[in-house]
């Protein structure tokens, strides 16, 4: 028994009866001429390719034994060597992915404006300056001021003026002027330098005895009004007396006193007073 080049045994010495292949050196049997072949066992009567016999259904090669010369079919059994399938190409590659759409862009939609608030109220005006003189609680201070023949008269008495010099003023109405915020200046305008004094004594009849700033009202807060005289050339008396005030000394006044200036001019303090 031959044995193929792949170890199988085979009672035929041509082909292998297993793997179908070839068993090399050994030939071919001879078949005597006009002599028919011995049909038995390991014997298979095969067509006769150039006769228009078969072809291998695997590699196409005329049939020309029991074994494709080329793949080893087995024309007998209808098996051998199974032939190979032909590789399925590799699937086309997938389309790129679609780029991806961005997001629509979000609408900014504008704040509403504010709905306008109520019209603030202006702060009420500043409390008048009188109130700062004293006037917030007992009323309003008011200088009366007149022209005074008793105080004229002493003065000419002591100065030893003549009345024809400074006469007396045959009229002089009353006045009344608010003291208002913390100084009022007594004395006479300056048309020179503009300064127009609280209490006025430029005013018709003017007392020719005034200094431009005679006195000065001050209201401190913890003692109320003081009476100041800076340097007059004629001083500056109180209630009746001819003795003047000392200079640049703060004497404090009240409701009731009377501040003497000029040749006849007497300025009396008064409290809750109309002007």
């Amino acid at each position: 028994m031959a044995t193929c080049p792949a170890g199988h045994s085979s009672a035929a010495d041509d082909y292998c009866d297993v793997c179908g292949e070839r068993i090399g050196g050994a030939p071919a049997p001879a078949v005597p001429p006009g002599a028919s072949p011995n049909v038995g066992v390991n014997t298979v009567t095969l067509p006769n390719a150039a006769n228009g016999g078969d072809i291998c259904p695997d590699c196409g090669t005329p049939a020309s034994d029991r074994f494709c010369e080329e793949c080893g079919y087995d024309f007998a059994t209808g098996g051998g060597k199974p032939t190979a399938l032909p590789t399925p190409p590799p699937p086309p590659p997938a389309p790129p992915a679609p780029a991806p759409v961005p997001p629509p862009a979000p609408v900014s939609t504008p704040a509403p404006a504010p709905a306008p608030g109520p019209v603030p109220t202006p702060p009420p005006p500043p409390a008048p300056a009188q109130a700062q003189g004293g006037g917030a609680e007992g009323g309003a201070w008011v200088a009366v001021v007149n022209a005074d023949r008793g105080y004229y008269e002493a003065m000419l008495v002591e100065n030893e003026t003549d009345a024809s010099e400074i006469p007396f003023p045959p009229y002089c109405p009353e006045r009344r002027i608010p003291l208002v915020g913390a100084q009022v200046r007594i004395g006479r305008r300056s048309s020179s330098q503009n300064s127009v004094p609280e209490i006025d004594l430029r005013e018709a009849p003017e007392d020719p005895g005034v200094s431009k700033t005679h006195a000065v009202l001050l209201y401190r807060p913890d003692r109320g009004w003081v009476l100041v005289d800076p340097g007059s050339l004629n001083r500056t008396c109180l209630n009746g007396s001819i003795e003047p005030i000392p200079l640049n000394v703060e004497i404090p006044v009240g409701d009731g006193d009377r501040v003497h200036v000029g040749a006849w001019t007497t300025i009396t303090l008064r409290r809750g007073e109309a002007t």
